[in-house]
């Protein structure tokens, strides 16, 4: 592979990531708000009415979280060519099995890591300069999927930089991995919930989270900090007990919604 300067590395990952986060978020948004609106509504699927304001807030945060995660992406590379990570290129160094490992060993580490440090955001000394920007819209479209405040992007990206040191990934597994957690977050922030009959609690649905799952936690904030799966938060007390029976949250007024 060819060496880079940091610079480099930095405005090409940075058009990546915009790219990527406006093509996904806005192809998820031009389905399911404009595409299939017709056909959702048939199926009893109400969505919010779209603030222009708020998704103007959410692209600004997340242009933000586009540079700080271009600058870890950079860092890594930067590694890389220093020889200083374990990632590798050749498909056959830990074979073809390791890549489907790695791959679901990366997920229920990012899963680990995204609870605990998200329910410290939400403790009311950290979450007005930590976690508020995510929640001001409101109810999440696919555009809130990546808008953090600064800190949060921060230790967002730390993930990364440190599980690239810690585990060997192919750079297969790590492209793998950041699509998964992009297309993910766009999901868990449509802003709306499917009714139980177009999406049955099934046993995917109990231990993977969904946009009804990451719906609770918009409007109650107290519960559902998982990112990827429900494990944590039946473990730890943070589950809606209501969504086991139903697959939904019970209607909640904006009024009583707990806030930090």
């Amino acid at each position: 592979m060819t060496d880079y300067s940091f610079c480099f590395y930095g405005f090409v990952f940075f058009g990546i990531i915009l790219s990527r986060y406006f093509l996904i978020a806005g192809g998820a948004h031009w389905l399911f708000y404009s595409a299939l609106r017709e056909f959702l509504d048939r199926w009893g699927i109400h969505r919010k009415s779209l603030q222009w304001k708020s998704i103007q807030r959410d692209m600004k945060l997340s242009m933000l979280s586009g540079v700080v995660f271009a600058i870890s992406s950079a860092l890594i590379l930067s590694g890389y060519d220093a020889g200083l990570t374990l990632l590798y290129t050749d498909l056959h160094q830990y074979g073809l099995w390791y890549l489907g490992v790695s791959f679901l060993l990366v997920l229920l580490l990012q899963d680990t890591y995204f609870y605990f440090i998200h329910r410290v955001f939400h403790r009311r000394s950290v979450f007005r300069w930590a976690h508020h920007g995510h929640h001001r819209s409101g109810d999440p479209t696919p555009w809130t999927s990546f808008a953090f405040d600064l800190p949060e992007a921060i230790v967002q990206a730390i993930f990364f930089m440190g599980i690239v040191l810690i585990v060997p990934l192919h750079f297969i597994t790590l492209v793998a991995v950041l699509m998964t957690m992009t297309i993910w977050a766009v999901c868990t922030h449509l802003g709306f919930e499917e009714p139980q009959a177009a999406l049955p609690l099934s046993w995917l649905g109990k231990w993977l989270i969904g946009p009804n799952h990451h719906a609770i936690h918009h409007r109650k904030y107290t519960m559902h900090y998982g990112l990827y799966f429900t494990f944590w938060d039946k473990i730890l007390g943070t589950q809606d007990p209501n969504y086991m029976r139903t697959g939904r949250a019970a209607q909640t007024p904006a009024s009583s919604q707990t806030k930090p």
